[in-house]
Protein backbone atom coordinates (compact mmCIF):
# COMPACT_ATOMS: atom_id res chain seq x y z
CA UNK A 1 0.00 0.00 0.00
CA UNK A 2 1.42 3.40 -0.95
CA UNK A 3 1.36 6.50 1.24
CA UNK A 4 -0.80 9.09 -0.51
CA UNK A 5 -2.78 10.86 2.22
CA UNK A 6 -0.04 11.78 4.71
CA UNK A 7 -1.39 15.31 5.19
CA UNK A 8 -4.50 13.91 6.82
CA UNK A 9 -2.40 12.52 9.63
CA UNK A 10 -1.66 15.97 11.14
CA UNK A 11 -4.46 18.47 10.44
CA UNK A 12 -3.38 22.13 10.44
CA UNK A 13 0.26 21.11 10.82
CA UNK A 14 -0.12 20.42 14.55
CA UNK A 15 1.35 17.41 16.40
CA UNK A 16 -0.84 14.36 16.66
CA UNK A 17 -2.42 13.17 19.92
CA UNK A 18 -0.39 11.49 22.63
CA UNK A 19 -0.73 7.73 22.70
CA UNK A 20 -1.56 5.67 25.74
CA UNK A 21 1.39 5.10 28.10
CA UNK A 22 3.50 2.02 27.39
CA UNK A 23 5.31 0.45 30.34
CA UNK A 24 8.88 -0.83 30.02
CA UNK A 25 10.65 -2.68 32.80
CA UNK A 26 14.40 -3.13 32.86
CA UNK A 27 17.01 -4.43 35.24
CA UNK A 28 20.73 -4.26 35.88
CA UNK A 29 21.49 -6.79 33.16
CA UNK A 30 19.75 -4.63 30.54
CA UNK A 31 21.79 -1.61 31.65
CA UNK A 32 25.05 -3.58 31.43
CA UNK A 33 24.19 -5.13 28.06
CA UNK A 34 23.39 -1.74 26.54
CA UNK A 35 26.69 -0.25 27.72
CA UNK A 36 28.66 -3.15 26.27
CA UNK A 37 26.59 -2.89 23.09
CA UNK A 38 27.80 0.66 22.45
CA UNK A 39 31.43 -0.23 23.09
CA UNK A 40 31.85 1.21 26.59
CA UNK A 41 34.69 -0.09 28.76
CA UNK A 42 34.36 2.47 31.59
CA UNK A 43 33.64 0.44 34.73
CA UNK A 44 31.07 3.00 35.90
CA UNK A 45 28.76 1.63 33.22
CA UNK A 46 29.84 -1.99 32.75
CA UNK A 47 30.58 -3.21 36.31
CA UNK A 48 27.73 -3.38 38.78
CA UNK A 49 30.19 -3.44 41.69
CA UNK A 50 31.67 -0.04 40.90
CA UNK A 51 30.86 2.55 43.60
CA UNK A 52 29.57 4.95 40.92
CA UNK A 53 27.74 2.38 38.81
CA UNK A 54 25.15 4.22 36.71
CA UNK A 55 22.84 3.95 33.71
CA UNK A 56 24.48 5.45 30.63
CA UNK A 57 22.32 8.47 29.66
CA UNK A 58 21.38 7.27 26.15
CA UNK A 59 20.09 3.90 27.43
CA UNK A 60 16.38 4.75 26.89
CA UNK A 61 16.82 5.87 23.27
CA UNK A 62 15.57 2.47 22.07
CA UNK A 63 12.09 3.28 23.42
CA UNK A 64 11.64 6.36 21.23
CA UNK A 65 8.26 6.48 19.42
CA UNK A 66 6.82 3.59 21.46
CA UNK A 67 3.05 3.69 21.41
CA UNK A 68 2.72 6.63 19.00
CA UNK A 69 -0.81 6.45 17.54
CA UNK A 70 -0.59 6.24 13.76
CA UNK A 71 -3.32 5.25 11.32
CA UNK A 72 -1.75 2.27 9.53
CA UNK A 73 -4.12 2.78 6.60
CA UNK A 74 -2.46 6.15 5.94
CA UNK A 75 1.09 5.44 7.06
CA UNK A 76 1.81 1.71 6.66
CA UNK A 77 4.89 0.34 8.42
CA UNK A 78 8.01 0.00 6.30
CA UNK A 79 9.85 -3.37 6.26
CA UNK A 80 12.83 -3.46 8.61
CA UNK A 81 15.54 -3.21 5.92
CA UNK A 82 13.80 -0.16 4.37
CA UNK A 83 13.22 1.64 7.69
CA UNK A 84 16.35 3.57 8.67
CA UNK A 85 17.15 5.91 11.54
CA UNK A 86 17.68 9.43 10.21
CA UNK A 87 17.88 11.74 13.24
CA UNK A 88 17.75 11.36 17.00
CA UNK A 89 17.48 13.69 19.96
CA UNK A 90 17.57 12.85 23.66
CA UNK A 91 17.32 15.10 26.70
CA UNK A 92 18.11 13.84 30.21
CA UNK A 93 16.07 15.65 32.84
CA UNK A 94 17.01 13.29 35.66
CA UNK A 95 19.22 10.16 35.73
CA UNK A 96 17.47 6.81 35.55
CA UNK A 97 17.62 4.30 38.41
CA UNK A 98 19.62 1.11 37.86
CA UNK A 99 16.40 -0.88 37.53
CA UNK A 100 12.73 -0.11 37.41
CA UNK A 101 9.67 0.48 35.27
CA UNK A 102 9.18 3.53 33.08
CA UNK A 103 6.15 4.73 31.19
CA UNK A 104 6.61 6.06 27.67
CA UNK A 105 4.13 8.29 25.86
CA UNK A 106 4.65 9.21 22.22
CA UNK A 107 3.03 11.24 19.49
CA UNK A 108 3.53 11.86 15.78
CA UNK A 109 4.86 15.38 15.13
CA UNK A 110 5.73 15.39 11.42
CA UNK A 111 5.56 13.48 8.12
CA UNK A 112 7.57 14.89 5.21
CA UNK A 113 8.57 13.66 1.72
CA UNK A 114 12.26 12.95 1.22
CA UNK A 115 12.92 12.09 -2.40
CA UNK A 116 11.47 9.31 -4.50
CA UNK A 117 9.91 6.48 -2.55
CA UNK A 118 10.79 7.86 0.90
CA UNK A 119 9.16 9.69 3.78
CA UNK A 120 10.66 11.31 6.88
CA UNK A 121 8.60 10.54 9.98
CA UNK A 122 9.19 12.28 13.32
CA UNK A 123 7.81 11.32 16.72
CA UNK A 124 8.22 12.79 20.18
CA UNK A 125 8.37 10.69 23.36
CA UNK A 126 8.53 11.38 27.09
CA UNK A 127 9.55 8.91 29.78
CA UNK A 128 8.23 9.13 33.32
CA UNK A 129 9.34 7.24 36.41
CA UNK A 130 7.27 5.50 39.08
CA UNK A 131 6.62 8.84 40.79
CA UNK A 132 5.29 10.34 37.57
CA UNK A 133 8.30 12.61 37.09
CA UNK A 134 9.55 13.16 33.55
CA UNK A 135 13.08 11.73 33.23
CA UNK A 136 13.78 11.83 29.50
CA UNK A 137 12.45 13.52 26.38
CA UNK A 138 13.24 12.16 22.91
CA UNK A 139 12.56 12.95 19.26
CA UNK A 140 12.93 10.20 16.68
CA UNK A 141 13.24 10.86 12.95
CA UNK A 142 13.26 7.91 10.56
CA UNK A 143 13.23 7.30 6.82
CA UNK A 144 10.48 4.95 5.67
CA UNK A 145 11.68 3.90 2.24
CA UNK A 146 8.80 2.12 0.59
CA UNK A 147 6.15 -0.19 1.96
CA UNK A 148 6.97 -3.46 0.25
CA UNK A 149 9.93 -2.41 -1.86
CA UNK A 150 11.98 0.73 -2.42
CA UNK A 151 10.18 3.30 -4.54
CA UNK A 152 6.54 2.38 -3.95
CA UNK A 153 5.63 5.41 -1.82
CA UNK A 154 3.66 7.88 -3.91
CA UNK A 155 4.42 11.63 -3.83
CA UNK A 156 2.59 13.49 -1.06
CA UNK A 157 2.49 16.85 0.69
CA UNK A 158 4.20 16.92 4.08
CA UNK A 159 2.53 18.06 7.28
CA UNK A 160 3.32 18.75 10.89
CA UNK A 161 6.47 20.10 12.49
CA UNK A 162 10.12 19.15 12.16
CA UNK A 163 12.91 19.00 14.71
CA UNK A 164 15.49 18.77 11.94
CA UNK A 165 17.84 21.74 11.51
CA UNK A 166 21.09 22.44 9.69
CA UNK A 167 24.15 22.96 11.91
CA UNK A 168 27.22 24.69 10.49
CA UNK A 169 30.65 23.43 11.54
CA UNK A 170 33.23 26.16 12.38
CA UNK A 171 36.03 26.75 9.89
CA UNK A 172 38.82 26.04 12.38
CA UNK A 173 40.52 23.15 14.12
CA UNK A 174 38.24 21.20 16.46
CA UNK A 175 38.56 21.62 20.21
CA UNK A 176 38.21 17.85 20.64
CA UNK A 177 39.17 15.06 18.23
CA UNK A 178 38.48 11.61 19.68
CA UNK A 179 37.82 8.21 18.20
CA UNK A 180 37.13 4.54 18.72
CA UNK A 181 37.27 1.41 16.61
CA UNK A 182 33.90 -0.27 16.12
CA UNK A 183 34.30 -3.94 17.03
CA UNK A 184 33.61 -6.43 14.27
CA UNK A 185 30.82 -7.97 16.38
CA UNK A 186 29.40 -4.64 17.64
CA UNK A 187 26.11 -4.89 15.75
CA UNK A 188 25.66 -8.47 16.96
CA UNK A 189 26.06 -7.27 20.54
CA UNK A 190 23.95 -4.14 20.21
CA UNK A 191 20.93 -5.93 18.76
CA UNK A 192 20.61 -7.86 22.05
CA UNK A 193 19.33 -4.63 23.63
CA UNK A 194 16.18 -5.09 21.56
CA UNK A 195 16.77 -3.72 18.05
CA UNK A 196 16.34 -6.83 15.91
CA UNK A 197 16.13 -5.15 12.51
CA UNK A 198 17.71 -7.80 10.20
CA UNK A 199 19.43 -5.00 8.26
CA UNK A 200 22.18 -5.14 10.89
CA UNK A 201 22.96 -8.85 10.85
CA UNK A 202 21.56 -10.61 7.77
CA UNK A 203 23.46 -10.09 4.48
CA UNK A 204 20.38 -10.68 2.34
CA UNK A 205 18.36 -8.11 4.32
CA UNK A 206 21.22 -5.64 4.01
CA UNK A 207 21.24 -6.06 0.22
CA UNK A 208 17.45 -5.63 0.13
CA UNK A 209 17.99 -2.35 1.97
CA UNK A 210 20.61 -1.20 -0.53
CA UNK A 211 23.83 -2.06 1.34
CA UNK A 212 26.57 -4.51 0.41
CA UNK A 213 26.89 -5.84 3.96
CA UNK A 214 25.06 -5.38 7.28
CA UNK A 215 25.53 -1.90 8.73
CA UNK A 216 25.87 -0.76 12.33
CA UNK A 217 22.68 0.37 14.05
CA UNK A 218 22.32 4.12 13.92
CA UNK A 219 21.52 4.04 17.62
CA UNK A 220 24.78 2.21 18.26
CA UNK A 221 26.63 5.00 16.44
CA UNK A 222 24.58 7.44 18.54
CA UNK A 223 25.75 5.73 21.73
CA UNK A 224 29.38 5.74 20.62
CA UNK A 225 29.23 9.49 19.91
CA UNK A 226 27.60 10.13 23.28
CA UNK A 227 30.23 8.15 25.15
CA UNK A 228 33.19 9.68 23.32
CA UNK A 229 31.90 13.21 23.96
CA UNK A 230 30.92 12.60 27.58
CA UNK A 231 34.32 11.05 28.30
CA UNK A 232 36.35 13.73 26.53
CA UNK A 233 34.45 16.77 27.80
CA UNK A 234 32.86 15.71 31.09
CA UNK A 235 35.24 13.03 32.35
CA UNK A 236 32.51 10.46 31.74
CA UNK A 237 30.24 11.89 34.47
CA UNK A 238 26.66 10.86 33.49
CA UNK A 239 25.11 13.51 35.75
CA UNK A 240 26.54 16.24 33.46
CA UNK A 241 24.78 14.88 30.35
CA UNK A 242 21.95 17.17 29.20
CA UNK A 243 21.04 16.88 25.49
CA UNK A 244 22.33 15.20 22.33
CA UNK A 245 21.08 15.65 18.76
CA UNK A 246 22.43 13.95 15.61
CA UNK A 247 21.67 13.33 11.97
CA UNK A 248 22.87 10.05 10.48
CA UNK A 249 24.46 11.03 7.16
CA UNK A 250 26.12 7.81 6.06
CA UNK A 251 26.28 4.24 7.40
CA UNK A 252 28.93 2.99 9.78
CA UNK A 253 30.12 -0.60 9.41
CA UNK A 254 31.49 -3.00 12.01
CA UNK A 255 35.28 -2.74 11.91
CA UNK A 256 35.26 0.97 11.04
CA UNK A 257 37.10 3.53 13.14
CA UNK A 258 34.73 6.28 14.24
CA UNK A 259 36.21 9.74 14.76
CA UNK A 260 34.29 12.53 16.54
CA UNK A 261 35.33 16.17 16.05
CA UNK A 262 33.74 18.78 18.34
CA UNK A 263 33.86 22.56 18.55
CA UNK A 264 32.87 24.80 21.48
CA UNK A 265 29.63 26.63 20.75
CA UNK A 266 29.02 28.50 24.00
CA UNK A 267 28.88 27.51 27.68
CA UNK A 268 28.05 23.83 28.05
CA UNK A 269 27.53 23.25 24.34
CA UNK A 270 29.52 21.85 21.41
CA UNK A 271 28.66 21.22 17.79
CA UNK A 272 30.22 18.13 16.26
CA UNK A 273 30.41 15.70 13.40
CA UNK A 274 31.58 12.10 13.18
CA UNK A 275 33.66 10.65 10.38
CA UNK A 276 34.94 7.34 9.10
CA UNK A 277 38.12 8.27 7.22
CA UNK A 278 37.01 11.25 5.05
CA UNK A 279 33.35 10.25 5.02
CA UNK A 280 30.97 12.20 7.30
CA UNK A 281 28.67 9.73 9.02
CA UNK A 282 27.05 12.04 11.61
CA UNK A 283 26.25 15.67 10.84
CA UNK A 284 24.04 18.55 12.05
CA UNK A 285 24.87 17.41 15.55
CA UNK A 286 25.29 19.04 18.94
CA UNK A 287 25.86 18.04 22.55
CA UNK A 288 24.91 20.02 25.66
CA UNK A 289 26.22 19.31 29.15
CA UNK A 290 26.39 20.81 32.61
CA UNK A 291 29.38 23.21 32.50
CA UNK A 292 31.93 23.46 35.29
CA UNK A 293 34.99 25.65 35.73
CA UNK A 294 36.50 26.65 32.39
CA UNK A 295 33.46 25.30 30.51
CA UNK A 296 31.14 27.90 32.03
Amino acid sequence: MAIHQAKALLPDGQPGPWGEPVAFSYDRRDVLLYAVGIGIEDLRFVYEGHPDFAVFPTFPIRWGSAGAPVDRALLPPSPGPLNIDAERYIEQLRPLPIAGTLQVRSRLIGVHPRGKGSSFVETESVLTDAAGEVCVRMVNGSFRRGVEQLGDIEPFEGSGQTFSAKIDIPDRMPDWDVGARIASNQAILYRLSGDYNPLHIDPDSAKFGGFDTPILHGLCTFGHCAHLLLEAICGGDPARFRRLKVRFSSPVYPGDTLRVLAWRDGPGRVVFEARVLDRVVVSNAWFEYEPTGSDA
